[in-house]
């Protein structure tokens, strides 16, 4: 295995963000769910709550044994159930991945990249503090930036726009392409494959 694979040999964190409740599902903000579920579909399995503060599920994906990890805590304070599922499992840092939404990339572009900032979003910026590093990996889904002059705090937490949803189940699956290529081949080739010009 190439030296940029997460958690390189041993089980790999893969984690969705995004806001627990029927009323945010279908929000920008919760594209890390929406591909978590994707993901999901493809194990095999149903999420089942754990003591850890999220919703998990076990399997297998691009040969590597993986769990599957949805904090049932609102985004913003996202990083305990996230620590708290790498401790339980024993999973260091360097073995999570993160799906987020991203405003810096445009709608359904995907970005992959190992630490760095958190660019303002607050459950990176919560879980890069309970982990005690900004250094997992992230796979940021472009969502584009607001129309006019709408708060992007407001454009976060809107569902996607009917153009979109033309597009996103496409874009999603893509998504979830590209988080099996980081888990099986490594940052660098998944990057080559997935990268947003």
């Amino acid at each position: 295995m190439s030296s940029d694979v997460p958690g390189a040999g041993e089980l790999v964190l893969l984690v969705g963000l995004g806001n627990p409740g029927p009323r945010y599902a279908g929000n920008r903000h919760n594209v890390g769910f929406i591909v978590l579920d994707e993901l999901a579909a493809r194990v095999g399995g149903k999420f089942k709550t754990h003591k850890s503060g999220g919703e998990v599920l076990e399997g297998r994906l691009a040969g590597r044994r993986v769990v599957l990890v949805k904090p049932r805590s609102f985004m913003n304070v996202s990083g305990g159930p996230v620590a708290g599922a790498a401790k339980f499992y024993k999973v260091d840092p360097s073995g999570v991945v993160v799906v987020h939404d991203e405003l810096d990339v445009p709608f359904g572009g995907l970005k992959l990249k190992l630490g760095g900032g958190e660019g303002g979003h607050n459950g990176l910026r919560s879980i890069s503090k309970s982990l005690g590093t900004r250094d997992y990996y992230r796979v940021r889904f472009g969502i584009g930036r607001p129309p006019g002059r709408m708060d992007p705090a407001d454009f976060v937490l809107k569902d996607f726009s009917t153009v979109e949803r033309k597009d996103l189940p496409l874009e999603l699956d893509r998504c979830a392409d590209a988080v099996e290529a980081l888990i099986g081949k490594g940052l660098t080739a998944a990057q080559n494959d997935f990268h947003a010009g």
